[in-house]
């Protein structure tokens, strides 16, 4: 691909968790976010998968040498789509664009035994709290399906490999928006 552009709709929202310089903010329609599990993975994550009538926002950012080795690699569970057609956003050229998403049939439901990690979801928003502020944050969780997903309260001992620490307000808005949607976190 010449001028290699990821779509992150997750973890990859956050500029902590990577060093992708070249980002920027865009949607990506056709597609809707939906929390679920993979034996490639003991915890459930973010995937997206088709639906004509969704929109979700997210991260557009160059792949460095349009090298897709290492990124292929942190999204080892996913496979790598298409998806220029579907991405708006404010580059003045029109970039080779991909999504990342678990194939059908290659995952399935979340559980108690394959749960969530909250220290993922911390990531995540904080990730949509700096790119679309509160507003585009609380979309995060409306533009996402499968919140019946078991959460694990890890936050003092965090599992996901890339958490970061949460400012007090952070912390709260997501502890908020859990509680808004009756999201049940079990502990171990």
């Amino acid at each position: 691909m010449k001028h290699a552009y990821f779509f992150g709709y997750g973890s990859l929202v956050n500029r902590d968790t990577h060093a992708f310089a070249e980002a920027h903010t865009a949607r990506l329609s056709g597609w809707k976010r939906i929390w679920r599990h993979t034996s490639l993975r003991p915890v459930a994550y973010l995937t997206v998968v088709p639906d004509a009538d969704s929109e979700i926002d997210g991260l557009i950012a160059a792949v460095p040498g349009d090298d897709w080795a290492a990124l292929d690699e942190r999204e080892r569970a996913y496979t790598r789509v298409p998806a220029a057609h579907q991405v708006t956003h404010t580059l003045t050229h029109q970039p080779e664009i991909a999504v990342y998403s678990i194939p059908d049939g290659a995952h399935g439901q979340p559980t108690e035994t394959h749960p969530a990690l909250l220290s993922y979801i911390d990531v995540v928003v904080q990730g949509y709290l700096r790119e679309f502020g509160e507003e585009g944050a609380r979309a995060f969780f409306d533009t996402t399906d499968g919140w019946d997903t078991p959460v694990l309260d890890d936050r003092a001992d965090p599992v996901y490999p890339r958490h970061r620490i949460l400012s007090p307000d952070e912390r709260a808005f997501v502890s908020d928006e859990l509680a808004r949607r009756d999201i049940r976190l079990i502990r171990r």
